[in-house]
């Protein structure tokens, strides 16, 4: 008779963290009576990481609000774990940024039973995001928006004009000189006066300097592209 190979779980293995320890063994109870492989540990980085690396972790639910550097930082170290952040109440701003960081999905006891968590779980476990209405309108919002640099001078005027703030705004999001051109329907001569024009305003030599700028200094707004 030949041996039979061991069977390997098809349970969704998911780890828990929070700064409540009793909050998470709860937690953790819960979802082993739905079928779930549950565990929990710290909200510390270091003893995320060994946890995950020992556990093979499918899904981690973080209560981990406004920390979204540790939740950059795991999705980083394994871009195939999926991540669910546990907020109360979160505003625009948080929801952007969670996602940004590389959450999957966002969830609230405040406004959701247990029951939903574990579809919230199973959801992004199979490659979909979970986000209410209000959130998806949120990230939206968010991609319509483009950087701007709204640089004024001693009279509140701006020093770069639509078209400058568009030609930064492409540099900055990656574009080459030819793909600033193929985007606002311009030539790559036309786009190289244009950034020779916006480093001498702005006091920067190099696109690397430029981005920097960008990054540090610009506020986002609507996007809204001119006409050649």
């Amino acid at each position: 008779m030949r041996p039979t190979s061991p069977v390997r779980s098809t349970a969704v293995s998911v780890l828990v963290a929070g700064s409540n320890q009793l909050h998470c063994q709860l937690l953790v109870t819960a979802l082993r009576r739905r079928d779930f492989r549950a565990i929990s540990c710290a909200l510390e980085k270091d003893a995320m990481l060994t946890t995950i690396a020992e556990n093979a972790v499918d899904v981690a639910v973080m209560d981990c609000e406004r920390n979204m550097a540790l939740v950059r930082s795991l999705h980083l170290a394994h871009p195939n774990m999926v991540e669910v952040l546990l907020l109360e109440a979160a505003d625009r701003e948080e929801v952007v940024n969670a996602f940004r960081s590389g959450a999957r999905g966002l969830f609230s006891f405040a406004d959701s039973p247990f029951r939903l968590l574990c579809k919230c779980i199973q959801t992004v476990h199979q490659g979909q995001i979970w986000a209410s209405n209000e959130q998806v309108g949120y990230l939206i919002d968010a991609v319509m928006q483009v950087p701007s640099l709204r640089v004024v001078n001693s009279r509140g005027r701006n020093l770069l004009t639509p078209r400058e703030q568009q030609v930064v705004a492409l540099v900055a999001d990656g574009l080459s000189n030819r793909g600033v051109a193929r985007e606002l329907g311009l030539s790559e001569h036309t786009v190289k006066k244009y950034l020779f024009r916006i480093f001498d305003k702005l006091g920067v030599s190099t696109r690397v300097e430029l981005v920097l700028y960008a990054v540090t200094r610009g506020a986002p707004r609507q996007a809204e592209w001119l006409s050649a």
